[in-house]
Order: structure tokens, then C-alpha cells, then sequence
């Protein structure tokens, strides 16, 4: 015995199709919450950096430069 296909979808099709928009619309927001999440992690990282460079003591950005102090006496 065969079952025809062509019926109205039943309710348990509804749920099934309402299910999963209701999940590929929560891997959406994740998505965009994790990508917030990763620019602001980088914002602060960034800060951070600039506040390090900011706050360098005159040897610390001597030792760093890329100049030969030597040829200049």
C-alpha cells in the first residue's frame, strides 16, 4: 500500500520546517554575537597596545629604535 504524498503537509511537517528556521535564526544571532564579541576583543587588545607604547620609558623606546645611536656622537 502506497501513501500519497501529495496531502497538506501535517503538523508535524509545520513544526519540523518552524524548528529548524527557529535554529538557522539562532546560528545567525550566534554568529553575529561572536563577531561582536571578536571586534571587540581586538578594539581592547588595541588599546592596550597604545597604552603600552604610550606609557614607554625614554631607554625603552631608544632600545627599540631602529637607528644607530652610534654614528650620531
Amino acid at each position: 500500500m502506497k501513501k500519497k504524498k501529495d496531502t497538506q503537509p501535517t503538523l508535524a511537517d509545520s513544526l519540523n520546517s518552524q524548528l529548524l528556521d527557529q535554529l538557522k535564526q539562532t546560528k545567525k544571532d550566534l554568529q553575529v554575537e561572536e563577531e561582536k564579541k571578536r571586534v571587540a576583543e581586538q578594539k581592547r587588545k588595541e588599546l592596550e597596545r597604545m597604552e603600552r607604547e604610550k606609557n614607554k620609558s625614554f631607554e625603552e623606546l631608544l632600545n627599540e629604535s631602529s637607528h644607530n645611536w652610534k654614528d650620531y656622537k
